[in-house]
C-alpha cells in the first residue's frame, strides 16, 4: 500500500524540503494543492514543471497528483449558467490535466465544493449537465496524457452536488471515460451515515485515489475513526493506489501530524494484515 500525504499541510516550506521531510517519514509520495506553487499552473512555466519533477526524484518520492484544484485563480465554476465562466473554466481544467502530466503525477482531485455547488435557479438536472459539459474537454486531454480525473463525493455540509460516493460514480460513468473515476474522502464518506468498508466495496473499480482524515479535521487514527476495517476493506478490494493523508485541522504542527499519521497507517496497515 502506497502513503501519501497532502502539501499545503507545510505552508511557508519550500518544496524540496517537504519532499525530504515527507520522504524521510516513509511516505511514497506527495500531493500538491496547486494554489500553493502559483495562483495559475498557465504561470508556471515548462522549466519550473521539469524543476518540480526533479527535486521529487531528487529527494526519492513522487508526486502524487493534484488537489484543491479551483482555489486559484478566481471566477471558476463548474455549474454556473453562464457560459462564459464555464469555458474558463474548462480551459483551466485541461491547462491542471497537462500541468498534473509534466510534473509527473498520477491524479487530479477534483472536490471544489464552493466552484460546484448548483447555482441559485438551476435544477440539479441542469447542473449536472453543465458540469459534464465542462470536464469533458479536460477528460480528453487526461486520456492523451495518461492522468486520471478523481471526481469527490463531498458532504452536504460542504455543496448540494455529489454528496454520495454512487451520486460520483453515476457522474463518471456519465463521463464514459478511463480517465474519470472517483475519489474516497474517509472524512466525506463519514456523512452519508453508513459503513465506510460497505461504501468502499460498492465502490470498486471505481475510485481511483484515497484520502485519509478524520471528521473532527484530523490525520487519520487522531480522531474515532478505526482505520483498521479500512486498509482491510481496501486491500481485499485489491486496492494499488495512494493512502493519501488530507488535514484540515493545522494546529498539531506540519511534522507531528505528518509523523503521527504516518505512523497510524502503517500500525492500523500491520493489524488489517494480520
Amino acid at each position: 500500500m502506497r502513503f501519501a500525504i497532502c502539501n499545503e499541510l507545510f505552508e511557508g516550506w519550500e518544496l524540496s524540503r517537504v519532499f525530504h521531510y515527507c520522504a524521510g517519514l516513509g511516505y511514497h509520495a506527495v500531493e500538491l494543492a496547486p494554489f500553493t506553487l502559483a495562483d495559475s499552473v498557465e504561470a508556471v512555466d515548462v522549466e519550473q514543471r521539469r524543476s518540480i519533477r526533479r527535486l521529487a526524484q531528487e529527494a526519492g518520492i513522487h508526486i502524487a497528483g493534484l488537489h484543491w484544484l479551483l482555489v486559484k485563480p478566481a471566477g471558476l465554476h463548474l455549474t454556473t449558467p453562464d457560459a462564459e465562466v464555464r469555458q474558463r473554466t474548462a480551459q483551466y481544467l485541461v491547462a491542471l490535466a497537462h500541468f498534473c502530466a509534466d510534473v509527473g503525477g498520477e491524479v487530479l482531485v477534483l472536490g471544489s465544493p464552493k466552484q460546484r455547488s448548483v447555482p441559485p435557479g438551476s435544477t440539479t438536472e441542469e447542473a449536472w449537465e453543465r458540469a459534464l459539459e465542462t470536464l469533458r474537454p479536460a477528460v480528453k486531454a487526461a486520456e492523451e496524457r495518461d492522468v486520471i480525473w478523481c471526481i469527490e463525493s463531498l458532504s452536504p455540509a460542504e455543496t448540494d452536488f455529489l454528496n454520495r460516493a454512487a451520486d460520483a460514480i453515476r457522474f463518471v460513468q456519465a463521463l464514459d471515460s478511463p480517465s474519470a473515476r472517483i475519489i474516497l474522502d474517509v472524512k466525506a464518506m463519514s456523512s452519508e451515515g453508513r459503513h465506510i468498508p460497505e461504501i468502499i466495496r460498492e465502490s470498486a473499480g471505481w475510485f481511483a485515489h484515497f484520502h485519509a482524515n478524520d471528521p473532527n479535521l484530523k490525520g487519520p487514527g487522531m480522531g474515532e475513526v478505526d482505520f483498521v476495517p479500512i486498509l482491510r476493506t481496501l486491500q481485499d478490494v485489491g486496492y494499488s493506489g495512494y493512502v493519501s493523508v488530507e488535514v484540515f485541522d493545522y494546529s498539531d504542527g506540519a511534522e507531528s501530524i505528518a509523523a503521527q499519521s504516518i505512523r497510524n497507517l502503517k500500525t492500523a496497515l500491520e493489524k488489517a494484515l494480520l
